[in-house]
């Protein structure tokens, strides 16, 4: 039978995800806080090629492009949070996101958009680990003009 780790590390490594190291926060704030078995993950927003996904949706963004934009702020979750707990093996449950999408006042897909961190968690976890409560809003604005900003919040063995 396979292990947790390298189940998880062979559905990355089939997906072709190579976990990044943590990003240095912008502001005052640590990128995550570990309280018995949960971690929080701060706010990170959407990269594209080492730079801020700047957009807004209903605007000058698509609903599938903040999909794939919420895809890569997932990696970086998982990536921030390996750096957290060592192993992604120690996850005993992705328990919830929420999701700030930059967003006219009439866009209304804000939940299609976060689909695109939801689903990867599930593929990369599986269901009984990756499926998770969420919230999806939409917002005025996001620091530095990102279309998508995503916390976590994971359960993990001591």
């Amino acid at each position: 039978m396979t292990s947790a780790a390298s189940t998880v590390q062979e559905r990355l490594q089939q997906l072709g995800i190579t976990l990044p190291p943590v990003a240095l926060p912008a502001a005052a704030y640590v990128p995550f806080v570990r309280t018995g078995n949960l971690v929080f993950l701060s706010g990170h927003i959407a990269k594209k090629d080492g730079k801020t996904w700047v957009g807004q949706l209903g605007k000058d963004t698509d609903t599938a492009t903040g999909k794939a934009a919420a895809r890569a702020i997932a990696i970086d979750l998982m990536g921030t949070l390996q750096a957290a707990v060592g192993d992604l093996s120690k996850v005993t449950r992705i328990v919830k996101l929420m999701s700030l999408v930059n967003s006219t006042p009439d866009f209304t897909e804000h939940h299609l958009v976060t689909n695109g961190a939801s689903e990867l968690f599930v593929e990369v976890f599986g269901p009984e680990v990756g499926a998770h409560a969420r919230s999806a809003f939409g917002v005025a604005q996001i620091p530095t003009g990102a279309c998508v900003e995503i916390e976590l919040i994971a359960e993990v063995r001591a």
